[in-house]
């Protein structure tokens, strides 16, 4: 299903309130990964309602959160106010100029914007991570292992999981269930970690 890469796709749902994948809050693993973790510089794509730009905010991260949707930035924005509105931008990930090489990213944070993605587009995410982390960044979050729905998104890893969009430059440090999963995810998610190590 190609729609799900285009902005209209996603302005459709965010306006109608269709959101089923919006979790409210902050999940138990990012706020455990917070509380351990010094602060720097996050990236977020594909950022969506923003719940968790102010829980980095308030840890002392320095946050650049992305959506191409222009309703999901108008609710970010909205509902982060003066937390970490000022740090949601509307833009293409994938775009020319979506990142500043110069000034690469210590975490990349992941929160279903890999399973929103068309499976054709997977190599180009790996590409962007890549390019996003300093040497020895993180991409850490949650990743989806399916099975889908008869009408995807969200698009479930394939068999060999996260590792093989990744490719050999990034290795795994932590992997575990999800316990406080939406229905819509349930038992169908894991927490990772995984170092860039080019």
């Amino acid at each position: 299903m190609e729609e799900s890469s285009q902005p209209a796709f996603w302005d459709q749902r965010y306006s109608a309130g269709r959101i089923p994948w919006d979790f409210g809050g902050v999940p138990a693993a990012l706020r455990a990964f917070l509380a351990r973790h010094e602060p720097g510089g996050v990236l977020i794509p594909g950022c969506g309602s923003g719940h968790e730009v102010r829980a980095f905010v308030r840890a002392g991260w320095f946050v650049d959160a992305v959506d191409f949707s222009a309703e999901a930035v108008r609710r970010a924005r909205k509902q982060l106010g003066s937390e970490g509105g000022d740090r949601v931008r509307q833009g293409d990930f994938f775009a020319p100029g979506g990142l500043d090489p110069s000034e690469p990213f210590d975490l990349v944070y992941e929160r279903t914007f890999l399973c929103a993605l068309p499976p054709r587009r997977w190599p180009d995410y790996a590409a962007q991570i890549r390019r996003a982390l300093r040497p020895g960044g993180l991409l850490a979050g949650f990743f989806f292992q399916g099975p889908g729905g008869e009408e995807p998104p969200p698009h479930p890893l394939p068999a060999g999981g996260v590792g093989e969009v990744l490719g050999s430059a990034f290795e795994r440090l932590e992997d575990a269930p999800v316990d406080d999963s939406l229905p819509f995810f349930a038992g169908k998610e894991r927490w990772q970690v995984w170092r860039f190590v080019p």
